[in-house]
């Protein structure tokens, strides 16, 4: 049996209990931006159910112009409101620099490697808040979750008038 059959035969289990959420906009009003990293339970770490937030993750859970299309969406036709970037200790775009992950990968683009994540989590807010087009989003924070204890550390929060 190969990875996709055992994810066939987990879906075919999960439809059993599955609970349809038909409405496409996040009943807490909230956007969660946060890395890819498989020890990640998004929804267990932050007491979230389905259909609570969009939950946009990427490589070091780092603000891209993809992100930053997504919160566009999220904000403007789903009525999102709070977005929470979520970094994490032990990345894997930490402790390492661009030019090792460009000579690891081949790919010549931009990792946004994670020298200190006070300030990337900084630099990733301060980018959501400076985005003309995301002015619906008036609460924005920046958090730190410990991989190893669970407990999130909240890194910077910006709130803005409407």
């Amino acid at each position: 049996m190969t990875d996709i059959d055992d994810l066939l035969e987990a879906n075919q289990a999960y439809t059993a209990d599955h609970h349809y959420v038909a409405d496409a906009r996040p009943t807490r009003h909230l956007a969660v931006v946060t890395c890819m990293d498989a020890r990640i339970d998004v929804f267990a770490v932050l007491g979230l159910q389905a259909g609570d937030a969009h939950v946009i993750r990427n490589a070091g859970g780092r603000v891209t112009a993809d992100v930053l299309r997504s919160l566009a969406l999220s904000s403007h036709a789903l009525g999102t409101d709070t977005v929470v970037v979520m970094q994490h200790t032990k990345c894997g775009l930490s402790g390492v620099t661009e030019e090792q992950l460009q000579a690891l990968t081949g790919a010549g683009i931009e990792f946004l490697a994670i020298d200190n994540h006070s300030a990337a989590v900084q630099a990733d807010v301060d980018l959501i808040v400076d985005t003309p087009y995301l002015s619906p989003l008036t609460t924005i924070a920046g958090v730190i979750y410990d991989i190893e204890t669970g407990q999130i550390e909240v890194a910077v929060r910006r709130q803005r008038g409407r």
